[in-house]
C-alpha cells in the first residue's frame, strides 16, 4: 500500500526547486529518490503532475506518494566489518579505504550494505529505501573513518532529524595542499552540481548553503598543511569543494585537486575521526573517535620529514 504525503507551502519555502524543498523537508528520502518520483508521475502540484525542476510558489499544494518499499534484491555478505560500537538501535563502522558505502544501478556487491546485511540480519531501518537499508549518512569511496548506520526506523527519523538541526559532531582530517596562512577558519559558500561537469559538486549560487570551519594541526615540511574540519552541513563532496575553493585541494584528489602528484595515493586524503550525537533512545550525548589509517600515518611522517 502507497503511503501518502500532502503539504501546502509557505512564503517562505516558495523559489526552490521541488525536488530540492521535497529533498528537505521530507529527510527520509533523499533528492535523487524524489527526482525518480517526480519521472514516475508520483508527484502532485494543485492535482497535476510536475517535472522535479518545478519552481516552488506560495499556497502550493503538494502531494507525494510513496510505493510501497521494494523487497531487497542485493545479498548479505560475510565482511570483518571494524565495528566501533553497536546496540539494538544503531551499529558505528570504522570503514576502510576503497569500501563503497551503499549498492547503486550496476554496482550491487561488496559495498558496506552487504556486509551489514549480513551482521544485522533484518534489523536495519527501511527508510531509505531498497538499496540503502540502515544509511542515514554517507562518505566517500575513497574516504576512511567512522559513520553511524540505523537498525530501525526509530533511530534512523532520530539520526536523520540531528543531521537536519546540524546538531551532530563531524570531525575530519585531512592534508591539503600548501600552507594555510591562517590558524583556523570557517567556509560558507553554498554548493550544487557544477553547470561544466554534471558529475561534479562546485561551489555555486543556485546549491544548497554548505559550512566547514577548519584549524590546522601541523604545517608540514614539503609544503602541505594537516588541518581538521568540522561540518556544520554535510553536502556532498563538501570538504573537498570548500578546501579546493579556497585553493588548498586535498592530497590525492584527482577530481577538485591536481590530476597528476608523485604521491601514489588511491583518493583523497581524508579521514572521518569524531562522531558524536544524541543517542536515539536514551537521549545521551555520545561520541566516538576512530585512528587515522595506516597509509595516513605514513604519509604524515614522509611530509614532514
Amino acid at each position: 500500500m502507497e503511503k501518502k504525503t500532502e503539504m501546502i507551502l509557505t512564503k517562505e519555502q516558495a523559489g526552490k526547486r521541488l525536488d530540492v524543498l521535497l529533498s528537505e523537508e521530507c529527510q527520509d528520502y533523499t533528492r535523487s529518490y524524489i527526482q525518480k518520483l517526480c519521472k514516475e508521475q508520483r508527484v502532485q502540484v494543485n492535482g497535476k503532475i510536475v517535472k522535479a525542476n518545478y519552481r516552488c510558489k506560495e499556497g502550493d499544494q503538494i502531494c507525494l506518494k510513496i510505493p510501497e518499499p521494494e523487497e531487497l534484491s542485493i545479498e548479505p555478505e560475510a565482511m570483518d566489518l571494524d565495528i566501533v560500537y553497536e546496540d539494538q538501535d544503531v551499529i558505528l563502522i570504522n570503514k576502510p579505504k576503497n569500501m563503497v558505502v551503499h549498492p547503486a544501478a550496476g554496482h550491487y556487491t561488496g559495498t558496506l550494505v552487504n556486509g551489514l546485511m549480513a551482521h544485522c540480519k533484518q534489523d536495519l531501518s527501511g527508510i531509505n529505501g531498497v538499496l540503502r537499508p540502515g544509511i542515514v549518512h554517507r562518505i566517500d569511496k575513497d574516504t576512511t573513518g567512522i559513520l553511524i548506520v540505523c537498525k530501525n526506523d526509530m533511530a534512523h527519523q532520530s539520526i536523520a532529524a540531528q543531521l537536519k538541526e546540524h546538531s551532530i559532531t563531524r570531525k575530519y582530517h585531512a592534508i591539503v595542499y600548501d600552507n594555510i596562512k591562517e590558524e583556523e577558519g570557517t567556509v560558507d559558500a553554498p554548493i550544487g552540481r557544477s553547470i561544466k561537469d554534471r558529475k561534479k559538486m562546485a561551489v555555486t549560487p543556485s546549491g544548497r548553503r554548505a559550512v566547514t570551519h577548519y584549524r590546522v594541526l601541523n604545517r608540514l615540511k614539503k609544503g602541505f598543511t594537516y588541518i581538521e574540519c568540522q561540518l556544520e552541513t554535510g553536502r556532498t563532496h563538501q570538504i573537498r569543494v570548500h578546501m579546493a575553493s579556497i585553493k588548498h585541494p586535498l592530497l590525492g584528489d584527482d577530481v577538485y585537486g591536481p590530476k597528476k602528484q608523485k604521491y601514489s595515493l588511491e583518493g583523497q586524503c581524508l579521514h572521518a575521526k569524531v562522531l558524536g550525537f544524541v543517542h536515539p533512545r536514551t537521549q545521551q550525548y555520545m561520541e566516538f573517535e576512530v585512528p587515522l589509517p595506516q597509509y595516513f600515518e605514513d604519509l604524515l611522517t614522509k611530509l614532514d620529514d
